[in-house]
């Protein structure tokens, strides 16, 4: 979770990520954003993340992120 926590704080550090929760929804994490944060979650946590899995129930939360992150990692 910290390594979690370090990618999206240089992704932007003006963003409160514990406390958000529609980070996709509300547009706080636009399409750069997304783009950076799952080419770090890939390389940081050597998974796959695909096209099918970038949908906000899985972007819109620090613990939605972690969750994602945990599940493709036991693949």
């Amino acid at each position: 979770m910290e390594t979690l926590m370090n990618i999206l704080m240089e992704i932007d550090e003006s963003i409160q990520w514990e406390k958000e929760k529609a980070l996709i929804d509300d547009r706080i994490l636009d399409s750069f954003g997304v783009i950076s944060l799952i080419s770090e979650l890939e390389e940081a946590f050597d998974i796959e993340i695909e096209a099918a899995e970038m949908i906000p129930e899985n972007l819109n939360s620090v613990e939605a992120l972690w969750k994602m992150v945990q599940r493709l990692k036991e693949k």
